[in-house]
């Protein structure tokens, strides 16, 4: 009899994490199609085949829901720039971990402002809490730039400030990208994006020399 309980409840507890992911997924999905203003409770439930109780009983409500949404993106976020290969050459990684951090934005254009406070979602609105979620990927730009001050090819100096440098840049140039205004000129990507770091990275280095990149 123990053994029929426990396994029930293990089956509960599937369930209910299935439930959970499913309207996660659909909830990027309907932010990522239709925009942050097609989501709502009542569309959700539509969509998962659910109930409106049924992200109450997940996530509190709605913002609990698109704190959770903001959390996965991050998580997101970070695996893409996880597969990044790290080869011998600290500043070709650095730059094709930009390309995989602009890559994210450009899947999830939607999610990613919210994740940045840029856009909003119903009565969300981003907490200190939220902010502390994208440490990680922060994390993730210090890190290769502690590489490239250990490997001698980038000055010595405090790898927080000069990541937090890379990252305003970066950051600065999808979301132009993102909201179109970038679009002032052609081909973004090699007018102004790989420049811009390009010169940034120069202006790093112990050496300056001619970029070098993936492909």
């Amino acid at each position: 009899m123990a053994g029929r309980v426990d396994q029930t409840v293990a089956g509960r507890s599937a369930s209910s994490a299935e439930v959970r992911r499913r309207l996660l997924e659909v909830a990027a999905h309907m932010v990522r199609d239709q925009g942050p203003s097609a989501l709502s409770a009542r569309k959700l439930a539509t969509a998962t085949g659910t109930s409106t109780m049924a992200v109450y009983t997940h996530f509190g409500g709605m913002p609990g829901l698109v704190r959770a949404m903001v959390g996965e993106g991050f998580r997101r976020l970070f695996a893409r720039v996880a597969e990044v290969p790290i080869t011998e050459d600290p500043l070709l990684d650095l730059r094709n971990a930009a390309a995989a951090y602009r890559a994210h934005a450009q899947a999830d254009p939607d999610l990613y402002a919210v994740m940045f406070g840029s856009a909003t979602l119903g009565d969300y609105r981003l907490h200190y809490e939220d902010r502390i979620l994208g440490l990680d990927a922060f994390e993730q730009i210090k890190q290769f730039m502690e590489r490239g001050m250990v490997a001698g090819v980038l000055r010595e100096g405090d790898p927080a400030a000069v990541a937090a440098q890379w990252w305003t840049a970066l950051h600065g140039f999808v979301m132009l990208e993102l909201s179109k205004f970038i679009d002032v000129v052609d081909d973004a990507e090699d007018t102004v994006l790989w420049p811009l770091m390009d010169h940034l990275l120069s202006s790093l280095m112990v050496t300056p020399e001619a970029p070098r990149r993936d492909g």
